[in-house]
Order: C-alpha cells, then sequence, then structure tokens
C-alpha cells in the first residue's frame, strides 16, 4: 500500500484550492499512491475565521467540495482523506464542524471525523482561536482501507496523545495508520511538528502520514509545511523539505510493522 501526503498553499478561492487539490491527487495517484491526503483547510485559508460559515456545505449534500472529493476518488481509484472542510451544524448558522472525510475508491464517503481540540493560540505577532466559529468534535474514528486501520485526526490534535493511544486500538485490531492532516503555524511547526509526529509513531507502533499546509497564504498566514511520513521506529520515510505545494510518498510496510511490534512489544507492557 502506498500512501502520499499532500502539501499545499490554500488561498481564499475554493475553486483555485479544487483544482489545486484535483492536480495533486492526479500526481499521487500517477506515482501509484493507494491512499492519498489532503492537507487541513486544504479548500479554504480563509482572511477572516468567519469565512469558513460562507462556504460551508451539509454533510452528504452535492456541494462543490464534497463533490470534488468523491469524484476524483472515483475517477483515480484512490482512497482520499480529504483533509478538513467546513461542514454545517443543523440548527445553528454561527458554527461549523472543522470535518475530515474519508472517500473510497468508488466515490462513496466511508468515514467522517470531526476535529476535537480545538486551536488556539497568541504570541503578541499572532493570535488564533478556532472555537470563534468551530463546533469541537467528540468522537475518535478510525476505517479499514487495503486491510489496514486507520485512525483519524487534525492538526492540533497531535499534542493529545491520549487521543492516539485510544485510536491504536480498535477493538481487536492495531491501527497500522494515522493520519494527521494538519496547518500549523511556522513558529510552532519549527518547533514542535517534527517531534510531536515522530513520538505519536513511536509510542503507538505505527505509520504517522501527515499532510500539511506550507507556505505564505494570501492572508498574509504563513504555515510551517514539512509534510511528513514516518514509520513506526520514528525514521522519516518522506518529508517535503521545501515550501509549496507537492507530494511525498511512501510504501506502507506491514512486515516492518510487525517487527516493530513483535521486537519491542511496548503496547502489551501498558499498566494504566
Amino acid at each position: 500500500m502506498k500512501l502520499a501526503a499532500i502539501q499545499m498553499v490554500s488561498t481564499p478561492d475554493v475553486a483555485r484550492n479544487l483544482d489545486a487539490a484535483r492536480r495533486l491527487l492526479e500526481q499521487a495517484a500517477q506515482a501509484g499512491a493507494t491512499l492519498a491526503a489532503l492537507p487541513e483547510y486544504f479548500c479554504l485559508m480563509g482572511r477572516r475565521d468567519t469565512d469558513k460559515l460562507a462556504v460551508a456545505e451539509t454533510f452528504g449534500d452535492e456541494g462543490p467540495i464534497q463533490s470534488t472529493l468523491a469524484r476524483a476518488a472515483r475517477d483515480l481509484g484512490l482512497w482520499i482523506v480529504g483533509g478538513t472542510l467546513p461542514l454545517r451544524v443543523p440548527g445553528r448558522d454561527d458554527r461549523v464542524r472543522n470535518s475530515c472525510l474519508v472517500f473510497d475508491p468508488s466515490g462513496a464517503c466511508a468515514a467522517r471525523y470531526d476535529k476535537i481540540h480545538l486551536f488556539a493560540y497568541d504570541n503578541g505577532r499572532e493570535s488564533y482561536d478556532e472555537a470563534r466559529v468551530l463546533e469541537a468534535g467528540s468522537q475518535p474514528v478510525s476505517f479499514t482501507a487495503g486491510g489496514h486501520r486507520i485512525g483519524l485526526s487534525v492538526c492540533y490534535d497531535l499534542r493529545f496523545p491520549e487521543l492516539y493511544r485510544q485510536l491504536a486500538f480498535d477493538g481487536d485490531t492495531r491501527c497500522d495508520v494515522m493520519c494527521v492532516p494538519s496547518a500549523f503555524t511556522y513558529p510552532t511547526g519549527q518547533a514542535h511538528w517534527d517531534l510531536l509526529l515522530r513520538a505519536r509513531a513511536v509510542e503507538n507502533q505505527c505509520v504517522v502520514l501527515a499532510p500539511a499546509q506550507g507556505g505564505l497564504h494570501e492572508n498574509g498566514r504563513r504555515t510551517w509545511g514539512h509534510s511528513l511520513i514516518v514509520g513506526p521506529w520514528g525514521d522519516r520515510l518522506a518529508e517535503r523539505e521545501t515550501e509549496g505545494e507537492g507530494v511525498v510518498l511512501a510504501d506502507l510496510d506491514a512486515g516492518r510493522l510487525a517487527e516493530v511490534r513483535a521486537q519491542l512489544p511496548a503496547l502489551r507492557h501498558r499498566r494504566l
């Protein structure tokens, strides 16, 4: 199973972003990817928090964002982890969910995860508070593709290891991949991105697939990028080392997963 992490520098224009996403998904498919993941906010990096409200879609409708993802999955024969898009909250016009939708190669929606942990940050120069327009999700979600269990998370979730430990076990099935579509700020990414991704991979003995926003956006925000695929030993399997859009790919090696888990059975040694 070949994994692709797609890096973007999304704009305030949904149509332009969808065109870029489709082009990059085609590149991933042409390179042999089985599953491709887009970054958080792939469809919109607005000028204001409230811009999300104007482009929000109803889950399961024929809106342009969901339609683009479904059509790309079907046309390209790909599993697509669709970064995140704003989905309406029934009965509210001042909040949306920041949702990650997964589409299978038939174009059907196979999973939905609503971001649980909402980002807030203020270093005196940059200030963010997602709770101004987002409603938090509450339920961990995983799905199966190609015989592998894949856990879903989004960006700021990365700082909450208890979520990943819960995702690591789905009944008797171990999660082989944790997917983390992200839009890390430049200062937090520079300090913590690589560290946190590799920690989540090592402690859960899984592959971490982390597509990211990476570059200077039209709204003035600069994101860290460095889209990354990490192996179960904490090794960097593939990384986008420069800013700007692109695709990085790595094979999901089931034999290597089994080897790491057999040699160091840490998850069987849990006491708490």
